[in-house]
């Protein structure tokens, strides 16, 4: 259905032309799902944007073939493409968030394919959408169509996307990472329902992906890219069994796993208890009527050690953290950080206090100011808190967190994901803080540059002698840093413990659905 041919594309930048993809082959038949993966900068989402006539400003197809059902997509005129996007290739891409459109109904970004297509009659249009909402598994259609993407989960956006790609019903689906900000069980149904497309309808599916698991549950073949080359293709079994590839190698490698040893050996509690959370509870009003985020959650941090909170998007976890460290007030319970009572100080009191913990953010595009030089990122708290020595400081952080002078200079959006995050830790240790809450901080980027992250935090951790509050979904990145783990559900805390007793032998139902839910199985956690 699908065929490249040694496809080479580039962009044009200000420092010149910059080749992204430079010689790749590959094929997707009827009902076939082939994921491609490597790391950010292989060349994976420009292959697939290339494959559908979506490259960005500056993008160019420089050499090669992509054929679709036999004809050639490359010279195609913006005409012609409208024809074959959305009847017969479409896009679930990445972010909903950036995808969907704010202030238009859910309903009518779905219906709008219908009728650009001329696939139904305006009269109709609404119905039709709703029926494409409940085919992509989003529940109570009808109400959703009125809503706007804001009021629906990440998961629920996320469906919408693939009701909006199946509107044409398409033959070929190109998804690129649909599921790399989504919990493990929402993960999990988005791609059960991709999977039923291909084998009901023999609909084609070409997946984006850097998580080897998703590829390894999910495909019949793999294709590893990297630097813009192929560099193995084969089926998905054969070769995360017998990767022929040193870089494929290192890819399987560096994926978190629930069955290899942690990154450090699990210790037992300290004496000393630097935060602690007791009989804590948190209700959001609306409009709606009142919420409740967390409900009546108890737990203890000693010092130098890690506590993991996992959970769905919702369980509390987040909210819970933001107590924590004074950023939310509680509704009940109290909340106390060496002994001080955190919801009982000033806000003079707490501010002083604050030096002492410090948070990392998911997202380190988005928390750090994108006009700001990565110096003054790092030694932003420091002029906070005027803090004299800022240049030394901010040099002396950068080499702690393994970042080149060179990157200094440089603003946010010419770094790597792996070296903004970087950033952002250097910048959470600039006033030597004693505990450092983590949220999702590795979720959003690659094995290889998730596994530097983490390896990082461990030897920060014990050199520092810090203390981490680590929030996430990913329960194979928590065994691989967490002394204890403590599971969240709808704002209750349902069970915790030492992280090998919650992991591998755990008392709840729901923990074992979670453990169930993480993909890739026995090949790529062997």
């Amino acid at each position: 259905m699908l065929e490249i041919s040694e496809l080479a594309v580039s962009y044009r930048t200000s420092g010149g032309v910059v080749p992204a993809v430079r010689a790749v082959s590959l094929r997707v038949g009827a009902g076939e799902i082939v994921a491609v993966v490597g790391e950010s900068g292989s060349g994976k989402s420009t292959t697939a944007h290339a494959a559908i006539g979506l490259l960005p400003r500056g993008g160019l197809v420089r050499r090669g073939r992509i054929a679709f059902d036999g004809r050639d997509l490359t010279t195609l005129s913006e005409k012609d493409w409208r024809q074959v996007r959305g009847t017969g290739i479409a896009l679930v891409p990445q972010d909903p968030t950036v995808s969907l459109n704010p202030v238009r109904r859910i309903g009518e970004q779905v219906a709008e394919v219908l009728l650009i297509h001329r696939l139904a009659a305006r009269n109709e249009a609404a119905a039709r959408a709703v029926e494409l909402l409940r085919r992509a598994g989003v529940d109570r259609p009808e109400l959703r169509a009125r809503q706007y993407p804001h009021e629906l989960s990440g998961g629920l956006r996320q469906r919408v996307l693939i009701a909006i790609a199946l509107a044409g019903k398409p033959r070929l689906i190109i998804a690129d990472e649909p599921t790399s900000a989504l919990d493990v069980t929402v993960q999990k149904e988005i791609l059960d329902h991709l999977a039923e497309l291909a084998a009901d309808d023999g609909t084609a599916i070409l997946l984006i992906t850097h998580d080897l698991g998703v590829a390894a549950d999910r495909a019949g073949r793999i294709a590893v890219l990297s630097e813009g080359l192929l560099v193995e293709e084969g089926p998905a079994r054969e070769l995360l069994a017998a990767p022929t590839q040193d870089y494929t190698q290192r890819l399987l490698a560096a994926a978190p796993s629930l069955s290899r040893e942690p990154l450090r050996p699990c210790r037992a509690e300290g004496p000393e208890v630097l935060l602690s959370v007791e009989s804590v509870s948190k209700t959001f009003a609306s409009r709606a009527g009142s919420v409740q985020a967390v409900d009546d959650v108890s737990f203890q941090l000693t010092r130098g050690r890690t506590l993991a909170l996992v959970g769905e998007s919702g369980s509390g976890k987040t909210t819970t953290a933001r107590m924590a460290v004074g950023l939310e007030t509680p509704t009940a319970g109290t909340i106390s950080f060496d002994g001080q009572d955190v919801t009982q100080l000033s806000p003079a009191e707490l501010r002083r206090l604050r030096r002492r913990f410090q948070l990392v953010y998911q997202n380190p595009y988005a928390s750090l100011n994108p006009r700001f030089s990565i110096a003054d990122v790092i030694g932003e708290p420091l002029r906070a808190f005027r803090v004299g020595g800022r240049a030394k400081r901010v040099a002396e952080l950068a080499d702690q967190v393994a970042l080149p002078s060179s990157v200094l200079r440089r603003k946010p959006a010419e770094l790597s994901g792996g070296q903004r995050q970087r950033a952002a830790i250097a910048r959470a240790l600039a006033l030597r803080p004693d505990l450092v809450v983590l949220d999702e901080p590795v979720s959003a980027l690659d094995v290889s540059v998730q596994a530097q992250i983490l390896n990082l935090l461990v030897e920060l951790q014990d050199g520092l002698g810090l203390t981490y509050l680590f929030i996430t979904h990913d329960l194979a990145v928590v065994r691989e840093i967490a002394d204890q783990v403590g599971v969240m559900r709808r704002g209750k805390l349902l069970e915790t413990g030492p992280a090998d007793d919650v992991l591998l032998r755990p008392r709840e139902q729901y923990t074992r659905d979670l453990l169930a839910a993480i993909p890739g199985g026995e090949q790529v956690r062997a």
